[in-house]
């Protein structure tokens, strides 16, 4: 299991538990569910309780997962907030909340996944002088 992600429920996600940071699945228990049907959990080292979805852009959120996700897409997708909030009936700082919960997830999981990987200065370079000029006549900037 050591190349694969760990999963809600296999570990405890209190910084102050002795076994924070383990993947001690006798640990860990399964602790009812939420209102909104969401799995809980309790570690019996600390008794910290956590649902199914901390740590994700869906916890604490009374949208479904299926609204969040497909409002991200279509932002992916190039369509501005005002017309989605205005389509779906949806709060602009509600739409932006979801962005940036999710924009500081993907840099978490990109922190996580490329942390053993050694980029030096001279490949960010000459990746951004590939991508940078790309759709440019003669590979110059426009201004």
């Amino acid at each position: 299991m050591a190349n694969e992600l760990a999963q809600v429920g296999q570990f405890c996600p209190n910084e102050q538990c002795e076994l924070y940071g383990e993947i001690e699945a006798a640990q860990i228990i399964r602790f009812g569910k939420t209102k909104n049907g969401a799995q809980r959990y309790r570690c019996k080292s600390c008794g910290q309780t956590f649902t199914e979805t901390f740590g994700t852009v869906f916890y604490r959120r009374q949208a479904s997962r299926e609204t969040i996700l497909e409002t991200l897409a279509l932002l992916a997708e190039g369509v501005r907030i005002s017309s989605i909030a205005r389509a779906k009936g949806i709060k602009e700082d509600t739409i932006l909340d979801w962005l940036r919960a999710a924009a500081r997830q993907a840099a978490e999981v990109e922190e996580a996944l490329l942390k053993d990987y050694r980029i030096s200065q001279a490949q960010i370079d000459g990746l951004w002088t590939s991508v940078g000029h790309k759709g440019h006549k003669g590979g110059r900037r426009k201004r």
